[in-house]
């Protein structure tokens, strides 16, 4: 077996004994011009020396390399692989600064902010959010999984904060803009350790409309709905309670006389002047961070048509250029 250094061996004396066996052992002998091995005491040791300074060199590597990441997350900096919807860029004075990789950091800024306000009731419901923008990285069949979506919806970086507890570095404010703020971030967590939303039932439906929003005057107990035949085959329907000690129970309410006080009680709520005024706010913020959403979204499809267009055009210089078929 040859060699050109003994570091080529193993980084490590343990594992460089049991190769140096593992060859012997196999009827093989090691070479190598930068040291001549032998069976004899003296060039043992001298090996063994060599292979100990080559295992203290990678050891000593990762400990300043440790030291040198370590600084860096200490600085508020995050020096490992950015996440999705960032991308490192270098900064004068600063090195390598995670920023804001768009359309996709819109795209999952969205994502948790409707899951921390609810407008996401399951993770189920952002992966399909996630599924419908070609630009959010998915599995050869097309989808986001539920473990995706979860490592994004607890990843701290998100709301421009920097943790590493694994190598004794405390919350502190991060060097890069978070998607979210900390708040958000913590509304997330909370959700997520809340009991889940069971999905819509498959019974609610256009029939009964008020079914489960509804409850009994008596008991509180939310009122359920059905059909009822009568002795002439004639079908109708009916709300009732079915809470057992109720006063109430079993007698029902015609779908009629209940859907039509609710309508009557509808009609005579009014928003107040002020709570249209801040909806129309929330609106027209929501409407302008859409636009701008679609323009990053359009900007980012016309710099990758354009690099389509730029390899197609050196495509075919090289085929014009090629003298070999």
């Amino acid at each position: 077996m040859l060699i050109d250094d003994i570091s080529r061996i193993a980084r490590d004396i343990e594992a460089h004994l049991q190769l140096r066996r593992a060859i012997s052992n196999a009827g093989a002998s090691l070479e190598s011009p930068s040291i001549e091995f032998g069976e004899d005491s003296d060039a043992i040791l001298v090996e063994n020396i060599l292979a100990s300074v080559s295992q203290h060199q990678r050891q000593k590597n990762a400990e300043q390399t440790k030291n040198r990441m370590r600084a860096r997350v200490l600085n508020g900096y995050w020096p490992f692989p950015a996440l999705p919807g960032y991308k490192h860029v270098m900064v004068a004075g600063k090195g390598k600064v995670m920023h804001r990789d768009e359309p996709l950091a819109s795209i999952i800024q969205e994502a948790l902010e409707g899951y921390a306000s609810g407008r996401f009731q399951l993770q189920s419901e952002v992966a399909r959010f996630l599924e419908q923008f070609p630009e959010f990285p998915k599995t050869r069949f097309g989808t986001v999984t539920s473990e995706a979506v979860n490592r994004i919806l607890k990843k701290q970086l998100y709301s421009g904060m920097v943790e590493l507890p694994d190598w004794d570095v405390s919350l502190r404010e991060g060097a890069h803009k978070g998607l979210i703020s900390y708040e958000t971030f913590l509304k997330i967590q909370n959700r997520l350790k809340e009991r889940a939303y069971a999905p819509v039932r498959a019974d609610i439906s256009q029939d009964f409309p008020l079914r489960g929003a509804v409850v009994c005057a008596c008991c509180g107990h939310p009122l359920t709905a059905c059909w009822s035949k009568s002795k002439t085959g004639k079908k109708h329907p009916y709300y009732m309670c079915f809470k057992k000690g109720c006063t109430e129970y079993r007698k029902s309410i015609r779908k009629d006389q209940i859907e039509g006080d609710f309508v009557a009680l509808l009609g005579q709520m009014q928003p107040a002047e002020a709570v249209l005024k801040v909806a129309e706010k929330m609106l027209q913020k929501v409407w302008d961070a859409r636009l701008a959403q679609r323009g990053e979204r359009k900007q980012a499809f016309t710099k990758k048509l354009f690099e389509i267009d730029r390899t197609m055009e050196q495509l075919l210089d090289r085929i014009v250029e090629a003298e070999n078929p």
